[in-house]
């Protein structure tokens, strides 16, 4: 019975023997003074070998998780010095041969992985890989600081696990850490002004260096940072081992929002992205950054230049406006000087006007032999003389009453006409001021050519009226009218309409507006000076 079991144990390791001769061929570049040649099963797909890793020079990394047994060997040059290198063989990280020199009559002339070189060959023999850690280790006794490993994997990857994240903020003693254990899928943190780093702390494996780490920003999808180094001995666990970790500065977070942590092993995968998913750790971060990364410094000196610069820009407009306002009222007012100066000139046609229509009066009375006559039109003369050539532009509503009075009394004894001066009620005529001589010519003209003629028949009314913030002042009288499109109506009405244009000029938010209304039974003449009051 022992014998049969002992034939059938032997005809299982032969022919696991020949499907790992007979089965695929991977040349492995990590070996001290050749290199290694792996044979793994026909069956075995998803092979992936010669893994090299910026952190471990010397070290190769070949995942075999379909393989069941696998053949190894080394092979080295002609010219090396065989004697010279040493291995050992780790299964399951437990040595089963240690620090063993090559067996030199086991060399055999070989070409290496199908190489046209000829190389010295020897077999470190078959091994079961599955669910097994194979490492083996060579070196040459006259360079033992490289000490070249090659891992054979034939486990299942384990999934990475953050077990903290940790904050780290300035102190007068140093610094300090604040931590999160156990973090969640969503984890959210703040990061102040006092805190410089960020740290992840991993859970601890014989394979920390297959991992490498990014973190990506959710919001752009662009990866902000990549690191392939885990720090030893910062950070201790329980059993105290050296705990992987990774510093990452606050400065990558450059606004508040999602980041995504991922950590996967460096494995260029030929499975499914659905199978590929089972090896990656993805945690979301979510970060508020209390003052965007700025110090107050920086703050303060950004402030400062966004303020100067809207400052600057706001000093230049105002220049410019103030500038154009400056041109604009030195124009308005050369317009204002000019027009003054022709409603001077209009105004100095006026008098000579008026005193040369008085005087023929005076003239007049003198040839009828009206001496009584004569002398009080002279003393109304004396009075409204002195009147009109007062050179003031404005003056009172109670003012242009009398000067009205004077003349008009004075026209009396000449003609023998009948008039009115009526103002409203609620109209202060002491203390509202229009143009001088504003109406004067217009009621010269109703004299002259309107009842002139008509002896104690004709009647002339003048009204001072107040409409809301209007005032209205309307001279009518019962003549024989005139025709307006005749431009023979007197000097004194032409100047008066020229005079009113430029009062517009100046007076631009008080409009002056003339109404005319001729007719055969007598004439109303209406001057509405607009938000005057």
């Amino acid at each position: 019975m022992k014998k049969t079991i002992f034939i059938f144990l032997s005809l299982i390791v032969a022919v696991s023997t020949v499907n790992a001769q007979k089965g695929i061929n991977f040349n492995l570049i990590y070996a001290a003074g050749g290199k290694m040649l792996m044979c793994v099963d026909s069956s075995a797909k998803n092979v992936v070998y010669s893994l090299g890793f910026p952190n471990q020079p010397y070290t190769s990394f070949n995942y075999l998780p379909e393989v069941n047994n696998v053949s190894i060997s080394i092979n080295f040059r002609k010219n090396i010095s065989v004697q010279h290198y040493r291995y050992t063989i780790l299964v399951d990280n437990k040595p089963i041969v240690l620090n063993k020199s090559i067996d030199m009559s086991q060399l055999k002339d070989t070409h290496a992985g199908g190489d046209e070189e000829i190389f010295r060959s020897t077999t470190f023999g078959i091994f079961p890989i599955k669910d097994k850690i194979i490492t083996i280790i060579t070196y040459d006794i006259k360079k033992p600081q490289d000490v070249y490993k090659n891992i054979f994997y034939g486990k299942p990857i384990p999934r990475a696990k953050i077990l903290s994240f940790s904050k780290r903020f300035k102190t007068d003693q140093g610094v300090d850490y604040k931590w999160i254990i156990n973090p969640k899928d969503r984890t959210r943190i703040a990061l102040t002004e006092k805190e410089d780093e960020l740290t992840i702390v991993k859970d601890i494996s014989d394979i920390d260096y297959l991992y490498y780490t990014t973190i990506k920003d959710k919001q752009t999808n662009k990866i902000i940072f990549e690191s392939t180094i885990w720090r030893y001995g910062g950070i201790i666990s329980k059993e105290h081992e050296p705990l992987p970790d990774i510093n990452i500065d606050k400065t990558i977070f450059k606004k508040s929002g999602d980041y995504e942590i991922i950590i996967q092993p460096r494995i260029k995968w030929t499975v499914s992205p659905k199978e590929i998913e089972k090896y990656i750790t993805r945690y979301t971060l979510s970060v508020t950054l209390a003052e965007e990364n700025y110090t107050k410094k920086e703050f303060f000196i950004y402030t400062l230049i966004v303020a100067f610069a809207i400052g600057l820009v706001f000093l230049i407009v105002l220049y410019f406006v103030k500038k154009r306002n400056k041109k604009k009222i030195v124009e308005q007012e050369q317009q204002k000087n000019t027009a003054k100066l022709q409603l001077n000139s209009i105004r100095a046609q006026l008098n000579p006007h008026f005193l040369f229509n008085a005087l023929s009066g005076i003239q007049n009375l003198m040839n009828k032999n009206e001496i009584d006559n004569a002398n009080k039109y002279l003393s109304k003369f004396a009075r409204l003389t002195r009147n009109v050539l007062d050179d003031k532009e404005l003056i009172s509503l109670s003012q242009e009453k009398t000067l009205l009075d004077d003349y008009l009394q004075m026209e009396q004894l000449r003609f023998g006409f009948k008039y009115e001066i009526n103002c409203s009620e609620n109209l202060d005529l002491d203390n509202v001021e229009i143009p001088s001589m504003l109406l004067q010519p217009f009621v010269e003209n109703a004299v002259k050519h309107g009842i002139s003629k008509k002896a104690t028949d004709g009647k002339i009314v003048i009204t001072f009226t107040k409409q809301a913030n209007d005032l209205v002042l309307t001279v009518i009288d019962n003549g024989n009218g005139f025709d307006t499109e005749k431009k023979n109506n007197g000097l004194g009405l032409q100047l008066s309409n020229s005079r009113i244009a430029l009062l517009n000029s100046i007076y631009k938010e008080n409009r002056f507006t003339l109404a005319i209304q001729p007719s055969t039974n007598g004439s109303k003449i209406s001057l509405t000076l607009t938000d005057w009051l």
